[in-house]
């Protein structure tokens, strides 16, 4: 098996990066600009993994290109990141006292070829109230955040309980990442000799 490979993040999101730091894995940066819009009918779950191997099939010229995609789905509604304030109070308020699904497509592209993997997570908030919802867009958390929020700051605070993954709520689930790139050869933590 290959140990410590260098692999390459599709992805600028701060989240997805404290994750693999923790993980102690030697990555770099490569942003992508992925139209992330959602094809007529297609589930949110078939999304997520579309476009997080879509991600990975940017970056030219690199063995191995680690991307991911996360969205909240309220019904049958899709909660992407907010453009302005109005929409991350309107995400906010509809979350509010509700249980909601939140899925991270991941995938990883090396010499073998490309796979993915999907995370689902559910995710209850407490009751939050407009003006609530209004100061935690002010604090700026929400801004760049699938649903306008952030379990792992302030946004944590809404949350009151979860089932599944916490890291896939981040952003990044940490046990498909860990089995994708074991498949590839990639291993976390190397075997004692």
């Amino acid at each position: 098996m290959r140990s410590r490979l260098k692999l390459i993040l599709a992805s600028t999101s701060p989240r997805r990066r404290e994750i693999l730091q923790a993980l102690g894995i030697d990555f770099d940066v490569v942003p992508v600009e992925t139209d992330e819009s959602p094809l007529v009918g297609e589930l949110p779950e078939d999304l997520v993994l579309r476009l997080a191997t879509a991600k990975v099939e940017e970056v030219p010229d690199a063995e191995y290109v680690l991307g991911a995609d996360t969205v909240v789905v309220l019904g049958d509604r899709l909660l992407g990141k907010p453009a302005n304030a109005d929409e991350a109070i309107d995400m906010l308020m509809a979350l509010s006292g509700r249980t909601h699904s939140v899925l991270t497509g991941v995938a990883l592209r090396a010499p073998g070829g490309t796979r993915a993997a999907l995370c689902a997570t559910d995710v209850r908030f407490r009751e939050i109230d407009r003006d609530e919802a209004l100061a935690y867009w002010q604090s700026g958390e929400p801004c760049d955040k699938a649903g306008a929020y952030g379990i792992q700051g302030l946004g944590g605070m809404f949350v009151a309980a979860i089932s599944g993954s916490y890291s896939g709520v981040m952003g990044l689930p940490v046990f498909e990442t860990v089995e994708l790139l074991k498949s590839a050869g990639i291993e976390i933590l190397p075997k004692q000799k």
